[in-house]
């Protein structure tokens, strides 16, 4: 082979393309970026609008409908979720993978200003290609403080973060952004004024909206005067201070200002949420990282920062910045843990290959494959842009007993030629150059195999497309090693002329045992037989329940909770968050045990969350009991749902099935959905159940009905009393006021009233002049109304959430609901209702159809293959067939596993059985060509096979088990991050114990078959007539 022969030829050139691969590897292996995960592309575009003070009812008329109507039927888009909550509005579409985003974009853009004009207060909608949060990862969460002893409202640090504290942080060599998510609590020039004062001068509030909106400065252009041009200005708008100095009439030598009923300052809007961590108040912020940045470097550098800005200009000012979700201890540990297990690994497939062998050298010689391959795949990662993350690395520790296999081949073959009498360099090129075939379709098999799942585009294949490419590359550098290197070191280091097995007898029996076991026809229909049906059925029988991401868990609990509805911010904070921080004080404080690394709780009148980070991982289970059991009992008509965070749930991988119900009738699909909860408690006993929105319309709502007849009496219209209606809720929006570095809203806005009972009261000058109370314009009555609207592709929807208990899989859950729950659903749902499936259902199904398709896509690519190596379809077929027993090995495994934990059938295991394909294929094809090999060299059928057996059965236990023990690690050692690929290192190390064991016998019993031993019974009729017939005639004879 000419590979081979340039090598022993140029050993120095071999020797200094080695050094550089291992310089240049290295160098690669510093420059990658290090991360948890590999960067996943999110096909989505949110759309979101803020409309002050709008209930979701307007938010939803006003705002969603027409916008969904403009964005309805772009290409490419696969789904509309929206979502009307109280003073904003936010869509979120997502598009199927593939779809070019940036022309997407250019396209909402586009029809977004078909949407007909907003509100005149509405915010101009924000679009984020990305979703929620925008096209960049974060980082990290960091919340500012406000420290005991610092008497401001925490609210009043938002300008100074945002004009100090985000510029620097911005800064930093790696973050794209900061997001503070206080858009809504922005300072306002809010102009409150006094209904009664109002009155007793006669103000009409229209007249005092048409005023105080008045106030702008006007540019008249230019003129030229003489030699000069002047710009005409009007400087009509009045300074905050000059405001109140504003005239609103003049009545009997009397002027009347905005002073004389109102006040006019700068403020922030009335609170709607507030956040708390560590016992202190705060409000959050989320650090964005640039694409491609180092996630280890780019923390370190934002910690860095932080320290400085705690040091200059927090300290002092009573104030200080907390890290909530340190992403950097997780990838520490799980990377830590994958490098250990990358290195047992190699010392356990080391000392199994020494077992083999017997000699020192020739173990060395073959283990020069290992850096050789691994550092290889550095470069091509660096070079395609990947990062070094817990799946790539993983895919390292998977590869590590792969890369020896070639090597193991090679110089087997090469002492075999020694032992015939061949010289170091005849032996060594004739040696490699023999196998070269039988090895290049191998590795072109597993390579080829990890095709479909490197070219996924869902997000299981942006998941795990890292461990395929690793994987892939590392096998082909380390067939390249195995016929470029090896007979290179082969020749010059390795002094041993001939095989030398301890474990010769061993082979020898076991070659004996199949041709014994195969040596009738039928022995071979029958093991031939049995072997075929019978991994089939026990597959079926045995197969695993199916989920879809390995439930990654972090050391933390996350909790929801539903606050009392209409509880206003001050009401949450006294009677839920405070008892909440008390009760979780001594466990932060150390006092109690397991002491907290920290914790944070958002609240508003939307709902709430808490995450709490416990110092010892180990006590997760123990913190999320106290949690549940201790800490959020007893809170007044508060729902609260608690579980351990999941580090994939990012990804859809939360493992929740959303079950959305959908009709115009909006009682009918409460009364559907509090039903199905109910049901689906009692079906699956432990399961964690809550609805989005929530089941009633229980929020408080004051209700003003016009009376026309009084109002058009009054010199009024609908529009008139809607307005001042405006001005006695947050108030009305009536213009913007620049104050020479930003603008600010103006609002117009009532005090006097603060019970429902005396909004009637409030007096109004009417169009005619005349005084009267509010409720001879309008009819006020209590209602109740929804504090949230949600509505999937148009149409309004109930979100039920069902978290499946432990040991429960997603694939019995969504049985249980779609033949237990639906049916129940679908007898009491209206006319027009629907019933729609998602969250990891929807991606369960996705992932299921995609991966049986590129499981069946390469089965397809290794008979091709195969078919063109052996140029045979008969020997392709015969090496396929052996495929089952893989499977069977791969999911008695996994039962085994699951009597110790619990481990479905998730998708990265789905993932492993495209993985043992290759593998299991590989010893068949050594088997299979070296019996052809041997039959073109005159031997009889069953010689060849006997011979094959004879000479392949050491590689191939030695190639199995260096692969079973590299990967064995994965698969035993516990610790951070190794449930993700627990199921996929199962499925391998049983699926080459199984295959291996089986395929050295069914193999040589498929080889012997022929069709005589179908047929046979036939012959033996065809000639027990003959000689009947021939019999009369030899009597004659005699």
């Amino acid at each position: 082979m000419k590979f081979t022969k340039s090598a022993l030829t140029s050993p120095a050139a071999v020797a200094v393309v080695i050094s550089l691969t291992l310089l240049v590897g290295m160098l690669s292996l510093f420059k990658l970026p290090v991360q948890l995960f590999p960067d996943i592309e999110r096909p989505q575009i949110a759309v979101q609008t803020f409309w002050r003070s709008a209930s979701p009812k307007e938010i939803e008329s006003e705002i969603i409908e027409p916008q969904e109507q403009v964005l309805r039927g772009i290409p490419g888009i696969e789904s509309m979720n929206a979502y009307a909550n109280r003073g904003s509005a936010y869509i979120n579409l997502s598009f199927g993978v593939g779809t070019n985003m940036e022309q997407t974009l250019i396209e909402v853009i586009s029809r977004m200003t078909r949407v007909a004009n907003l509100p005149r207060d509405a915010r101009p909608p924000r679009i984020m290609l990305g979703g929620f949060g925008g096209n960049t990862p974060a980082l990290t969460f960091f919340f500012l403080q406000a420290l005991p002893g610092n008497a401001q409202d925490i609210n009043q640090y938002i300008d100074f973060t945002n004009d100090v504290i985000r510029p620097r942080l911005e800064a930093v060599e790696g973050v794209a952004g900061v997001q503070t998510f206080m858009e809504q609590n922005r300072e306002e020039l809010q102009i409150r004024y006094d209904p009664i004062k109002a009155a007793e001068y006669g103000i009409e509030i229209p007249e005092l909206i048409a005023l105080v909106s008045a106030s702008d400065d006007i540019s008249g252009g230019f003129v030229d005067v003489g030699r000069r041009q002047y710009t005409l200005r009007y400087s009509g708008k009045y300074n905050v201070d000059e405001l109140s100095q504003l005239m609103l009439e003049s009545r009997g030598g009397r002027n009347i200002r905005l002073s004389d009923i109102a006040t006019v300052k700068v403020r922030r809007n009335d609170r709607q949420g507030l956040a708390v961590q560590n016992g202190n108040p705060a409000f959050s912020m989320r650090i964005d990282r640039a694409n491609g940045a180092n996630v280890l470097e780019t923390l370190n550098r934002v910690k860095s920062e932080v320290t400085l800005l705690n040091n200059e200009l927090l300290a002092d000012k009573k104030l200080v910045m907390v890290q909530s979700f340190d992403a950097s201890v997780f990838i520490y540990r799980a990377i830590n843990l994958v490098t250990s297990n990358l290195f047992v690994g190699i010392v356990l497939s080391l000392s199994v290959l020494w077992f083999f062998i017997r000699r020192a050298r020739a173990t060395l010689i073959i283990a020069t494959a290992i850096p050789v391959s691994l550092l290889s795949t550095f470069i091509v990662l660096e070079i395609t842009g990947r990062s070094l993350n817990v799946i790539s690395l993983a895919g390292l520790a998977f590869a590590v007993g792969m890369v020896l296999d070639a090597a193991i081949v090679v110089l087997e073959n090469i002492l075999r030629m020694r032992d015939k009498g061949l010289d170091e360099h005849d032996s060594a090129e004739q040696g490699a150059g023999q196998v070269w075939g039988a090895l290049l379709a191998s590795t072109a098999t597993t390579v080829a195999i990890f095709l479909p799942v490197f070219f996924l585009k869902d997000i299981e294949g942006q998941l795990f497309g890292d461990l395929a490419l690793t994987i892939a590359i590392a096998v082909s550098v380390s067939l390249i090693v195995a016929v470029v290197l090896l007979p290179v070191l082969a020749k010059y280091f390795l002094k041993q002329q001939k095989v030398n097995d301890p474990n010769k007898k061993l082979w020898q029996r076991i070659t004996r045992f199949v041709m014994n076991s195969t040596n009738s026809r039928t022995k071979r229909l029958s093991l031939a037989l049995s072997l075929l049906i019978l991994p089939v059925v026990i597959s079926i029988i045995a197969i695993p329940k199916l989920d879809y991401l390995p439930p990654v868990k972090r050391d933390a609990i996350d909790a929801n909770l539903q606050f009392p509805p209409g509880a206003n911010v001050k009401t949450i904070e006294q009677e839920i968050i405070q008892p909440i921080v008390e009760r979780l004080k001594p466990y932060m404080e150390g006092a109690k045990e397991p002491a907290l690394k920290n914790y944070y709780i958002f609240g508003g009148p939307f709902g709430g969350s808490l995450g709490v980070r416990v110092k010892d991982q180990d006590r997760v289970d123990e913190l999320l009991d106290i949690v549940q059991n201790e800490i959020l009992i007893d809170l007044p008509d508060t729902r609260v749902f608690a579980r351990q965070g999941n580090l994939f749930g990012g990804f859809g991988g939360g493992r929740q099935v959303q079950v959305h119900l959908q009709s115009k009738d909006t009682k009918a699909l409460q009364e559907m959905a509090r039903q199905g909860m109910d049901w689906i408690k009692e079906a699956i006993e432990g399961a964690n159940v809550n609805a989005n929105p929530g089941l009633s319309m229980s929020e408080p709502e004051i209700n003003l009905s016009p009376n026309d007849r009084n109002i058009l009496e009054q010199g009024w219209n609908r529009r008139d009393v809607g307005r001042v209606v405006r001005t006695l809720g947050d108030g009305l929006y009536v213009g913007e006021y620049f104050n020479g570095s930003k603008r600010l809203n103006m609002i117009l806005r009532a005090d006097g009233w603060d019970d429902p009972d005396n909004l009637g009261d409030v007096p109004v000058v009417t169009g005619n002049g005349s005084v009267t109370p509010l409720s001879n314009l309008v009819d006020i009555q209590r209602t109740v109304g929804p504090s949230r609207l949600t509505r999937i592709d148009g149409q309004r929807t109930i979100s039920l959430n069902v978290n499946p208990p432990k040991g429960w899989s997603l694939e019995e859950t969504i049985s249980v609901l779609k033949s237990q729950i639906e049916p129940k659903l679908r007898n009491i749902m209206p006319d027009d209702g629907n019933i729609q499936y998602g969250g990891s259902a929807d991606q369960l199904d996705k992932a299921i159809s995609v991966m049986a398709d590129n499981f069946a896509f390469a089965l397809v690519i290794l008979f091709l293959l195969m078919a063109a190596l052996f140029k045979s379809i008969k020997d392709s077929l015969l090496v396929v067939i052996t495929i089952p027993l893989a499977t069977v090995g791969g999911i008695l495994a996994l039962q085994l596993l699951n009597l110790s934990v619990f481990q479905p059938l998730d998708l990265l295991t789905m993932i492993g059985f495209i993985i043992l394909l290759g593998l299991v294929v590989n010893n068949a094809i050594l088997l299979v060509h070296q019996t052809r090999l041997g039959q073109q060299d005159g031997l009889e059928r069953t010689s060849a096979i006997e011979q094959a057996l004879t000479l392949r059965l050491r590689p191939i236990f030695m190639s199995t088990a260096t692969s079973f023990f590299g990967m064995l690690p994965l698969l035993l050692m516990p610790g951070a991050g190794s449930v993700i690929y627990r199921g996929l290192a199962a499925v391998i190390v049983g699926g080459l114990a199984f295959s291996t064991l089986f395929t050295i016998v069914l193999l040589p019993c498929l080889l012997r078959l022929s069709k005589h031993d179908f047929f046979l019974s036939q012959s033996e009729n065809r000639s027990k007539e003959n000689a009947v017939q021939q019999l009369p005639n030899a009597r004659v004879k005699a």
